[in-house]
């Protein structure tokens, strides 16, 4: 028992130091980096129940648990596909359910608009005198599309993605070269994230962040976060607090 409490302690020490360190860092806050999918726009519940019902065609469940492994990454860190073959011991045509699946989320994606909370959001960071970039997993194809869909575009001065830098979240490679073309030292952004693997990789980027879990997400954890904010609507309150 009391090994057990030492090292509870411990965790909370290290965490209280982290989050200490990372107010420290924001005092010469230059700029803000939203990632995309799941913090601006909730295409990330979409996605999930599309996978689940390929899940449930095979009797099995998909728990948020286990998939909130890849939020914010790639299969390549955890995979549904590769946990279906595994429950069921059979093999899949995964690019023909791919392609069925990605037709039924785009069409379910037409009447998506930003999450609410996200427009004020970036106002209240231009008013604060903050820069504003985009920092995604997800391809130019998918993001550019959206932010212009969406007419938020003149709010960033760049949006970085897959195939941007070598590697996606969580390593830190998309936030560096986010940084970089902003012209910014890293320890001088903040970062806006839904997932466990984009917090893991702003902070090897050296960055602090504001952790914002949607409805997938909200089973991860974000202990080591800056803050962790309920909804995009407590963000504005939340910058003001860490910029006066």
């Amino acid at each position: 028992m009391i090994n057990k409490r030492n090292s509870l302690s411990e965790e909370l020490a290290a965490c209280k130091f982290q989050i200490g360190r990372q107010f420290r860092r924001m005092k010469s806050l230059e700029a803000v980096l939203f990632d995309f999918d799941g913090t601006m726009v909730d295409t990330e519940w979409i996605i999930y129940e599309e996978v689940q019902r390929i899940f449930h065609s095979e009797g099995q469940e998909l728990p948020l648990e286990q998939y909130s492994k890849c939020i914010g990454s790639s299969y390549e860190t955890w995979s549904p596909q590769t946990y279906l073959e595994e429950l069921t011991g059979k093999s899949y045509d995964w690019e023909t359910l791919r392609a069925a699946r990605n037709v039924r989320i785009r069409e379910r994606m037409e009447a998506q608009e930003l999450i609410s909370g996200v427009q004020e959001a970036l106002d209240f960071t231009q008013q604060c005198g903050l820069r504003l970039g985009v920092v995604s997993s997800s391809s130019h194809d998918w993001v550019d599309r959206w932010i212009e869909k969406l007419g938020i575009g003149h709010y960033f001065e760049h949006v970085t993605c897959r195939g941007d830098a070598p590697r996606i979240k969580p390593a830190p490679d998309l936030f560096l070269k986010g940084a970089e073309r902003m012209e910014i030292d890293p320890s001088r952004c903040l970062v806006v994230e839904d997932s466990r693997n984009g917090m893991l990789a702003a902070h090897e980027a050296g960055m602090s962040v504001f952790a914002v879990p949607n409805r997938v997400t909200v089973v991860s954890d974000f202990s080591e976060a800056l803050q962790k904010l309920g909804s995009m609507l407590e963000y504005p309150e939340a910058l003001e607090k860490l910029v006066k």
